[in-house]
């Protein structure tokens, strides 16, 4: 199918928002087929070492939501055109998928995240025959992140789930109308293979953030990713910072 196609059936589909709610995703994630006895996600309060320091390790992966400003506008488009030079020659082995759902970036933005855990994680947390097993098993990185997008686009079975999500009773807000303009988005940032990676289904493929100094830095070395977007907007308060972590008995 032709690029052109594709973005013309992809314009007919948009879904409401997740919200960026740990408890929520936890459930969502469980339903596709990710064991949350293993890692699930925290609320990370701040950039700060007090509120790093309370979530426990290791961190696998973090997902953010920042406002799409007018100057994030411009940053993003001008990084897109810098990534497209390249034909999308990026890292061997990341795992980037486009988004071109309405409203899909939260969903988007857990894919990226889960499909780049290590290879031992998703042995052991993705169940067999789930969901996220076929998906993953079908979409696997080196294939190109718009065939992953068709792939997406035509299940039937995420379209429900993410459907259900947004009405599930752990929202904290009413999901409103499909004609409401919503004005965030989600992104990943990933670690795979000692590198850091932001990822956003709009780009045309991974942004590489250096190098990842020890698995236990990690969480700070990716919230200095998300402080970056912070710093190109200083009045601006809107963001959410959610680390996938390891699993643990205590009560949130």
């Amino acid at each position: 199918m032709a690029e052109s196609q594709l973005q013309t059936k992809t314009s007919k589909q948009k879904w409401f928002p997740l919200e960026s709610n740990p408890n929520l995703l936890n459930k969502y994630i469980l339903k596709l087929g990710f064991d949350t006895s293993f890692f699930k996600f925290y609320d990370v309060y701040s950039t700060e070492d007090w509120a790093l320091e309370m979530i426990p390790q290791p961190v696998i992966a973090v997902v953010m939501l920042y406002p799409l400003t007018k100057v994030q506008e411009e940053y993003r488009v001008k990084e897109n055109s810098s990534l497209e030079k390249q034909n999308e020659k990026y890292a061997s082995g990341v795992w980037h998928v486009k988004q071109r759902i309405g409203n899909a970036c939260g969903t988007i933005g857990v894919l990226h995240a889960l499909a780049n855990i290590p290879d031992s994680t998703k042995v052991a947390a993705i169940t067999s025959g789930s969901w996220l097993d076929q998906y993953y098993s079908t979409c696997p990185a080196a294939l190109p992140s718009v065939t992953k997008a068709e792939v997406l686009e035509n299940d039937e079975d995420i379209s429900k789930m993410h459907e259900a999500a947004t009405s599930d009773e752990a929202n904290q807000t009413s999901r409103g109308s499909l004609k409401d303009e919503i004005d965030t988005h989600f992104v990943s940032i990933v670690n795979v293979n000692g590198g850091i990676y932001e990822l956003d289904g709009r780009k045309e493929g991974p942004i590489s953030h250096g190098d990842v100094t020890s698995e236990t830095t990690f969480l700070k070395e990716a919230c200095d990713v998300v402080k970056k977007f912070m710093q190109r907007d200083p009045e601006e308060s809107r963001f959410t910072i959610l680390a996938l972590a390891a699993a643990t008995n205590a009560e949130e």
